[in-house]
């Protein structure tokens, strides 16, 4: 018998970020019982609009923390970059998972690395650059390569392309001389995720291995099963189940690798659900925000298995409203498909305003349709 705390419903969660992924865990929540308080600054956001008590405050605001502590039974996340700080001030008063100091360490690039290099988790070649004089030190590191800031960044922001050592400096200057990751640009055979559900008592359940594309720093398409032969998809979530218990993590989280050639690279960990992980919603027995409500609830982890041979997900940025509204109609009309719209409202390129999943025999089939159904939702 586990001697961590159980919630059950009718509980209140607190949740702090209010986006899609928000949105996600409180439907999931309030289904299985739970009531749900979100504390998130935008007052039309996407998991505001669903959930019991919506707190239009910012994120390390003193009174909403105060309601979270006092009327919580437990307090998570939606995004890596909520206040890990501003959670630490009421740990001490209701369950904060993930805890304040694993958070910390995911929502800071250098402080990932150095967790990543310190428990033998492999990474590629990189060095960490918080002054002129590491700029002038890295004037033989191996380009191109990719300066990303230590902090606040996600879908691309905050990291930039760097070719020729001449342009590391001005690169530097252009990001705000704050303290930056440059990352080695790695030969890529495949990028890959792994989303797995860890309780505080050890835990552990992990989803299908997905494998993705991104333009621009957004991710376009993932799709599960990814190819890759049985044992090293078994590797890969030794691998992940392994951070994750180092990382002491309680919650959903995802490990983002790096394929090149037989070496399999971290390159990054999200602390919460993930948006590779939104298959799940339609074609796993579990998905990813209910498996999110059972591991910090300390519940059990019921089974994440596939549904369907092969599944993918496209993501519907704000550019395709360009013209005005998408023609739904020509995904909706297909039975392979399940659209999924965010709610949010104001569509803007590059933001992401909803997913769509094609499932069929084969991911690479789902893949080819799903691209072909979104051109259409355009045309003419």
């Amino acid at each position: 018998m586990s001697t961590h705390p159980v919630v059950t419903p009718p509980a209140m969660i607190g949740l702090l970020g209010g986006g899609q992924l928000g949105r996600y865990f409180v439907i999931a929540a309030k289904s299985m019982g739970f009531k749900v308080t979100v504390v998130e600054p935008d007052p039309t956001s996407p998991a505001g609009a669903m959930a019991d008590v919506h707190i239009v405050a910012p994120y390390d605001d003193p009174d909403a923390l105060e309601q979270l502590a006092a009327t919580c039974a437990v307090v998570t996340v939606e995004f890596e970059n909520a206040p890990a700080s501003a959670l630490a001030t009421i740990a001490d008063r209701t369950l904060v998972h993930p805890t304040p100091a694993a958070l910390a360490i995911c929502q800071d690039r250098i402080a990932e690395k150095d967790f990543l290099l310190d428990i033998g988790a492999p990474v590629g070649p990189y060095v960490i650059i918080r002054s002129d004089a590491d700029i002038e030190a890295a004037a033989d590191f191996p380009l191109p390569a990719v300066l990303k800031t230590a902090r606040n960044g996600y879908d691309g922001k905050g990291q930039m392309e760097v070719w020729y050592p001449s342009d590391l400096a001005p690169t530097w200057e252009q990001l705000g001389k704050v303290p930056c990751v440059l990352e080695q640009r790695l030969q890529l055979d495949r990028e890959l995720s792994m989303v797995l559900a860890r309780t505080a008592d050890g835990r552990t359940s992990t989803y299908a291995v997905a494998q993705n594309s991104h333009i621009s720093g957004i991710l376009d398409v993932s799709y599960v099963p990814a190819y890759m032969p049985a044992d090293s998809a078994e590797g890969a979530a030794t691998l992940c189940q392994y951070i994750a218990n180092e990382l002491q993590f309680v919650g959903v989280m995802a490990v983002e690798m790096f394929v090149v050639g037989n070496d399999v690279y971290v390159n990054e960990i999200a602390p919460r659900p993930h948006n590779t992980g939104h298959y799940t919603l339609d074609v796993c027995t579990t998905s990813q925000f209910e498996m999110q409500v059972r591991a910090i609830c300390g519940l059990a982890l019921t089974e994440t298995r596939l549904l369907v041979p092969g599944v993918s997900m496209l993501n519907l940025l704000g550019d395709l409203w360009e013209k005005g509204e998408p023609n739904w109609q020509r995904v909706l009309d297909n039975p392979a498909v399940h659209l999924h719209l965010y709610g949010k409202q104001e569509a803007r390129p590059g933001r992401k305003m909803g997913h769509m999943t094609v499932a069929t025999g084969t991911a690479m089939g789902a893949t080819a349709l799903g691209r072909r159904l979104r051109k259409q939702l355009t045309e003419e």
